[in-house]
């Protein structure tokens, strides 16, 4: 029976993912936790512990940003030592970043089992470094956790049936929880002076994005053709590369950059928005949960589950499928429940808690 777990986490979407299961934990087995530090600026680390509730890191690593190699070469050189002194029953990683691809190798060069949440998801491009990271991690793990049934068949392809459990989405358990909280007491429409219905929301922030000029230009440009405010939560990645096309009065009036927002004011403005443009794999999900139309602005998506049920808009960053998707009418009836009932971290906290080698 599991007695430790070292959970590793570095990045937003994966503070989300790991409160609720943190909470289904508490008191039954020791779990260490570890921040990377992938993600440093205080508006995308330091406030989701707060809102989330989620206990102080046992060991901030200090990652920072850097190259996907140095990056991935310092967190593995910091969890071995980590992993030495705490000699864990199991690694416990979420979702498709570096992070989560550092903790499952260090593990698994040292023969401790690796859970991973959120397995089984596929992109098919491989240009996508997460989609590496993904398949890298779901071939060395022994749980894998996956949050749709999709994820399952997916697995069964690449020959991976061992260890395989459905347990629904822990971003809906999540999301089902801090809802309506986030609702109730943030103030961030009456800060930004917008009202629900009157806005368009996006987000920002794959490299493939960013670090493309044309791209970067192309999605701004179609966000300015919309008629409507249109909320920009500026990731620090992306401020530098806005700053190099001439900062933010290059952007569209209609287009308003804000600071990073915490987990209440980003679910206030989710729900609030009349649709939603981003390349966040979370964000999409969020938008579905929300029965917000949804345009990706990527040329693929892991969650293909909310394509099929019509509530999400593939585009790229090309500048007329954008405009074209934000002219689509909203879809008829509520989204279909494919992620699970709310109670996936229950079920993902019993199989931790019973694993054994």
């Amino acid at each position: 029976m599991t007695e430790t777990i070292l959970t590793v986490v570095g990045a937003r979407p994966q503070f989300i993912k790991a409160a609720p299961v943190s909470r289904a934990l508490a008191g039954c087995v020791r779990e260490v936790l570890v921040h990377t530090g992938q993600h440093y600026d205080a508006m995308m680390s330091d406030v989701f512990f707060r809102e989330l509730e989620l206990c102080p890191p046992d060991y901030h690593l200090g990652a920072g940003s850097d190259s996907h190699g140095r990056m991935t070469g310092r967190m593995l050189i910091a969890l071995d030592e980590v992993l030495e002194r705490e000699r864990p029953d199991l690694v416990l990683v979420y979702g498709d970043t570096n992070s989560t691809l550092a903790a499952a190798l260090a593990a698994a060069k040292m023969r401790i089992p690796v859970a991973h949440v959120e397995a089984g998801l596929r992109g098919f491009n491989r240009a996508m470094p997460e989609e590496i990271n993904r398949i890298v991690t779901d071939h060395v793990a022994s749980l894998l956790l996956c949050p749709t049934e999709r994820a399952v068949r997916l697995l069964a392809a690449e020959g991976i049936m061992a260890g395989v459990h459905l347990t629904g989405d822990v971003m809906y358990d999540a999301v089902r929880a801090m809802a309506d909280v986030a609702r109730q007491t943030s103030d961030v429409h009456a800060r930004l002076g917008i009202r629900p219905g009157g806005y368009d929301l996006t987000t920002v922030h794959r490299p493939a994005n960013t670090d493309n000029p044309a791209n970067l230009t192309a999605i701004m440009d179609a966000l300015g053709r919309l008629g409507q405010p249109v909320i920009f939560p500026v990731h620090p990645r992306t401020r530098k590369a806005l700053a190099a096309l001439g900062g933010a009065v290059w952007l569209p009036a209609n287009v308003r950059p804000v600071e990073p927002l915490g987990y209440f004011d980003m679910l206030a403005l989710e729900q609030g928005a009349a649709r939603i443009f981003t390349d966040s794999g979370g964000v999409q999900k969020e938008a579905y949960f929300f029965a917000v139309p949804c345009v990706t602005l990527r040329e693929e998506t892991e969650w293909t589950e909310t394509v099929a049920a019509g509530w999400n808009t593939i585009t790229g960053a090309d500048r007329r499928r954008i405009v074209a998707a934000a002219a689509l009418p909203r879809p008829a009836g509520t989204p279909p429940p494919v992620f699970g009932d709310g109670r996936a971290a229950e079920r993902i906290a019993a199989l931790l808690k019973g694993f054994t080698t």
